[in-house]
């Protein structure tokens, strides 16, 4: 029996302050339309802009996790991600009258309670749910971080944490279903060490900090004067306390409470995914850049699949987008090496281009005389090309600026091109163009046969 896409019955808000801001800000839930996913609406700005909680738009992961689209920014979202992720709820317009979501004590159960407060209702569509069909990894092997997706018939995740502390040791975490997430994960509060809170309250963050919304972990017993001291930064006097342990002298509400804090951690990030996932996610000393670069991995996989679904269609009865001459005054190339004919579709993020493969082309004099193949290679700078011309669409005088490669990653061949045959370039971006460089993945076919994928990453400069 097929599941179906939920949101909200009813609007409802909260009021409380930003952990790192300190500023008041009121957050309200309302209920979307089917398709819809997780949006972050900024009501104090002019136009009110809107930003996709999805992870192309992250952009930040320092202590929290912070989106910007549209000229505008929302901050530390993960917590109320995973209030809507754990209860299942797949739509939602979520308001904001300020930069950052109220910490709310620290984890996502007062969210949880608002949203179970407001209501959830079935709607008409089914789930759309992304189903892993192989192994997906993120790693950084330098902080011995590791987070692997593997294929399951449903969504689960297992955590492990290890800071080199006596005080919490090696720590797990497993939430088995996501019908759990209310009762084992929610109530979970982020933590911190003391050593670390002078140095964030000098970088002007955890203003809204104080000992009701985190966990401060003691690593070793220091005198009472620097507890003091530190306690006065954030307006709380009379700690007494100081032996190694948790700080604030509250009983943590779960023994692995720190752990279980990573996992809701997770379960936000993962949310920018933009659909719910149906695999199992195995996270060693997880993090937010950790978390919200594999919630970009899966992504890019999604598009690949969407891609491979989406075969181009080649009409030549249709006017192209750029004819040859147009393709000469934006690239550099000429005969022998132009390899792209006409463009025959552009959009902000994708682009298809044609080459018209002929037996005089002068590489088949070489390769091969007897059985004339086109050169691997030459389909790769055919793919290169037209994805050149995407991102030469973004800049003004695109005569003015060249491309080049940086990498080549997962090139996969399926079939030989040979003379008679039409290629369809595909070139899709994969993540938002930042500081001139675009990480693309590109498809070429023949007819509907794929000849051709693979990821490619190349960086725009203008020209001397």
């Amino acid at each position: 029996m097929s599941e179906k896409q939920r949101t909200l019955a009813k609007e409802i808000s909260l009021t409380g302050k930003g952990l790192h801001t300190g500023n008041p800000v009121t957050i309200t839930f309302k209920p979307a339309p089917v398709n819809h996913g997780y949006k972050f609406c900024r009501v104090d700005l002019p136009g009110m802009p809107v930003i996709d909680a999805l992870a192309e738009h992250v952009t930040d992961t320092s202590r929290g996790t912070t989106l910007v689209q549209n000229n505008a920014s929302v901050s530390t979202i993960e917590h109320v991600l995973a209030a809507f992720n754990g209860l299942r709820v797949d739509n939602a317009l979520i308001e904001l009258n300020g930069p950052e979501a109220p910490i709310m004590g620290g984890s996502s159960w007062k969210f949880v309670e608002a949203i179970k407060e407001a209501g959830i209702i079935e709607q008409k569509e089914d789930r759309n749910y992304f189903v892993v069909k192989q192994k997906i990894t993120f790693s950084d092997e330098e902080h011995g971080v590791d987070l692997i997706v593997y294929p399951d018939d449903h969504f689960s995740v297992n955590v492990l944490i290890d800071y080199n502390s006596k005080i919490l040791g090696n720590q797990y975490s497993i939430l088995d279903s996501i019908d759990d997430f209310e009762e084992k994960i929610c109530k979970s509060r982020t933590f911190v060490f003391f050593h670390e809170l002078e140095p964030l309250f000098n970088m002007g963050l955890i203003k809204g900090g104080d000992l009701d919304n985190a966990i401060v972990i003691l690593e070793k017993e220091v005198e009472q004067s620097e507890i003091d001291r530190i306690a006065k930064l954030f307006n709380r006097p009379g700690i007494s306390t100081h032996v190694a342990g948790v700080l604030n002298n509250t009983e943590l509400r779960y023994p692995n409470e720190p752990a279980r804090h990573k996992l809701l951690d997770i379960m936000g990030d993962i949310a920018l995914v933009g659909h719910p996932i149906k695999g199992k996610i195995v996270a060693t000393r997880p993090g937010h850049y950790a978390n919200t670069r594999l919630a970009k991995i899966i992504r890019q996989e999604m598009k690949k699949a969407a891609s491979k679904r989406d075969i181009p269609v080649y009409d030549p009865s249709q006017p192209p987008v750029f004819t040859i001459e147009d393709i000469k005054k934006r690239l550099p190339h000429r005969f022998p090496f132009l390899m792209v004919d006409k463009i025959i579709a552009l959009d902000e993020s994708s682009i298809i281009g044609i080459k018209n493969v002929t037996f005089n082309e002068a590489f088949f004099q070489g390769h091969f005389p007897d059985e004339p193949v086109m050169p691997g290679v030459l389909l790769v700078e055919a793919l290169a090309q037209t994805g050149g011309l995407l991102i030469l669409s973004t800049v003004d005088e695109p005569e003015r600026y060249s491309t080049y490669f940086l990498k080549i990653d997962k090139l996969k061949f399926k079939q030989k091109v040979i003379p008679g045959d039409t290629v369809i370039l595909k070139m899709e971006l994969s993540d938002v163009m930042r500081r001139g460089i675009a990480t693309m993945f590109g498809q070429a076919f023949v007819g509907n046969k794929l000849v051709l994928e693979g990821e490619m990453t190349a960086q725009v400069i203008k020209n001397k």
